[in-house]
Protein backbone atom coordinates (compact mmCIF):
# COMPACT_ATOMS: atom_id res chain seq x y z
CA UNK A 1 0.00 0.00 0.00
CA UNK A 2 1.58 3.77 -0.98
CA UNK A 3 1.79 6.26 1.92
CA UNK A 4 -1.21 8.52 1.20
CA UNK A 5 1.36 11.51 1.14
CA UNK A 6 2.67 10.04 -1.78
CA UNK A 7 -0.02 9.24 -4.43
CA UNK A 8 0.33 10.92 -7.69
CA UNK A 9 -3.69 11.31 -7.90
CA UNK A 10 -4.00 13.39 -4.87
CA UNK A 11 -1.10 15.66 -6.02
CA UNK A 12 -3.40 16.10 -9.18
CA UNK A 13 -6.40 16.88 -7.21
CA UNK A 14 -4.51 19.13 -5.02
CA UNK A 15 -2.28 21.31 -7.62
CA UNK A 16 -6.11 21.12 -10.13
CA UNK A 17 -7.84 22.88 -7.20
CA UNK A 18 -5.12 25.40 -5.99
CA UNK A 19 -5.30 26.17 -10.09
CA UNK A 20 -9.24 26.88 -10.10
CA UNK A 21 -8.65 28.80 -6.70
CA UNK A 22 -5.82 31.45 -7.83
CA UNK A 23 -8.02 31.43 -11.05
CA UNK A 24 -11.07 32.47 -8.88
CA UNK A 25 -9.03 34.94 -7.30
CA UNK A 26 -7.20 36.80 -9.65
CA UNK A 27 -8.78 36.02 -13.23
CA UNK A 28 -11.09 39.51 -14.14
CA UNK A 29 -14.87 39.09 -13.98
CA UNK A 30 -16.38 39.93 -16.83
CA UNK A 31 -19.67 39.56 -18.68
CA UNK A 32 -21.03 40.65 -22.22
CA UNK A 33 -23.27 43.52 -20.46
CA UNK A 34 -23.97 45.41 -17.72
CA UNK A 35 -27.43 44.47 -17.62
CA UNK A 36 -29.11 41.20 -16.09
CA UNK A 37 -31.97 40.69 -17.63
CA UNK A 38 -35.77 39.34 -16.32
CA UNK A 39 -38.77 38.72 -18.35
CA UNK A 40 -42.70 39.00 -17.20
CA UNK A 41 -43.81 36.20 -19.05
CA UNK A 42 -47.37 36.55 -21.25
CA UNK A 43 -50.31 35.29 -19.13
CA UNK A 44 -48.59 35.46 -15.63
CA UNK A 45 -51.43 37.98 -14.31
CA UNK A 46 -53.88 35.92 -15.50
CA UNK A 47 -52.84 32.67 -13.97
CA UNK A 48 -52.62 34.70 -10.37
CA UNK A 49 -56.04 35.98 -11.10
CA UNK A 50 -56.89 32.34 -11.58
CA UNK A 51 -55.57 31.38 -8.27
CA UNK A 52 -52.49 29.92 -9.45
CA UNK A 53 -49.02 30.18 -7.64
CA UNK A 54 -47.20 31.85 -10.33
CA UNK A 55 -43.31 33.03 -9.10
CA UNK A 56 -41.33 33.84 -11.99
CA UNK A 57 -38.88 36.36 -10.72
CA UNK A 58 -36.76 35.67 -7.70
CA UNK A 59 -37.45 37.19 -4.87
CA UNK A 60 -34.01 38.88 -4.40
CA UNK A 61 -31.96 39.81 -7.39
CA UNK A 62 -28.31 40.03 -6.60
CA UNK A 63 -26.31 42.78 -8.29
CA UNK A 64 -22.52 44.00 -8.90
CA UNK A 65 -21.41 47.54 -8.77
CA UNK A 66 -19.08 48.02 -12.08
CA UNK A 67 -20.11 44.09 -13.09
CA UNK A 68 -23.64 43.72 -13.55
CA UNK A 69 -25.27 46.96 -12.03
CA UNK A 70 -28.65 47.49 -14.40
CA UNK A 71 -32.01 45.50 -13.85
CA UNK A 72 -33.18 45.34 -17.03
CA UNK A 73 -37.15 44.10 -16.77
CA UNK A 74 -39.11 43.22 -19.88
CA UNK A 75 -43.15 43.19 -19.42
CA UNK A 76 -44.37 40.22 -22.01
CA UNK A 77 -47.86 40.21 -20.40
CA UNK A 78 -50.92 41.57 -21.62
CA UNK A 79 -51.51 43.72 -18.62
CA UNK A 80 -49.65 46.81 -16.73
CA UNK A 81 -46.52 45.33 -14.06
CA UNK A 82 -45.89 47.98 -11.71
CA UNK A 83 -41.84 48.38 -10.32
CA UNK A 84 -41.38 50.33 -7.95
CA UNK A 85 -42.74 53.68 -8.89
CA UNK A 86 -43.01 52.52 -12.36
CA UNK A 87 -45.81 51.36 -14.45
CA UNK A 88 -44.70 49.07 -17.45
CA UNK A 89 -46.74 48.42 -20.23
CA UNK A 90 -47.52 45.30 -21.82
CA UNK A 91 -44.15 44.74 -24.34
CA UNK A 92 -42.38 47.59 -22.15
CA UNK A 93 -38.91 47.52 -20.68
CA UNK A 94 -37.41 49.31 -17.65
CA UNK A 95 -33.66 49.48 -17.06
CA UNK A 96 -32.45 50.92 -13.43
CA UNK A 97 -28.64 51.06 -12.79
CA UNK A 98 -27.47 51.10 -9.42
CA UNK A 99 -24.41 53.63 -7.92
CA UNK A 100 -24.28 52.56 -4.56
CA UNK A 101 -24.24 49.17 -2.89
CA UNK A 102 -27.67 48.43 -0.52
CA UNK A 103 -30.05 46.30 -0.61
CA UNK A 104 -33.14 48.21 -1.63
CA UNK A 105 -37.34 46.73 -1.66
CA UNK A 106 -39.23 46.95 -4.41
CA UNK A 107 -43.30 46.91 -5.00
CA UNK A 108 -43.46 44.05 -7.12
CA UNK A 109 -47.09 43.33 -9.32
CA UNK A 110 -45.00 40.25 -10.54
CA UNK A 111 -44.75 38.71 -7.33
CA UNK A 112 -47.33 36.86 -5.19
CA UNK A 113 -45.60 38.16 -2.09
CA UNK A 114 -46.08 42.14 -3.88
CA UNK A 115 -42.21 42.71 -3.46
CA UNK A 116 -38.89 42.14 -4.65
CA UNK A 117 -35.45 43.38 -2.99
CA UNK A 118 -32.14 43.76 -5.19
CA UNK A 119 -29.15 43.70 -3.37
CA UNK A 120 -26.28 45.45 -5.06
CA UNK A 121 -22.84 44.25 -3.52
CA UNK A 122 -19.82 46.20 -4.07
CA UNK A 123 -17.14 45.48 -7.14
CA UNK A 124 -14.86 42.74 -6.21
CA UNK A 125 -11.45 44.57 -6.55
CA UNK A 126 -9.21 42.68 -4.64
CA UNK A 127 -8.25 38.55 -5.39
CA UNK A 128 -10.06 38.03 -1.88
CA UNK A 129 -13.13 40.12 -3.15
CA UNK A 130 -13.24 37.76 -6.66
CA UNK A 131 -12.64 34.43 -4.88
CA UNK A 132 -15.35 35.35 -2.49
CA UNK A 133 -17.96 36.63 -5.06
CA UNK A 134 -17.74 33.89 -7.07
CA UNK A 135 -18.15 31.48 -4.35
CA UNK A 136 -21.09 32.65 -2.95
CA UNK A 137 -22.86 32.96 -6.69
CA UNK A 138 -21.76 29.36 -7.19
CA UNK A 139 -23.78 29.03 -3.68
CA UNK A 140 -26.64 30.78 -5.23
CA UNK A 141 -27.33 29.09 -8.20
CA UNK A 142 -26.95 25.47 -6.60
CA UNK A 143 -29.66 26.38 -3.55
Amino acid sequence: MRPFHKSPILGLVTVATLGAVAWAAFAPITFASREEPFEIPKGTWAQRMAGNKVEILPSRVFLTLGIRDVLLLKNLDDVPQIFGPTLMMPGQSFRLPFEVASSYQFACTAHASGQMTVVVDEQPDTAWRRLVWRTKRIFRVVA
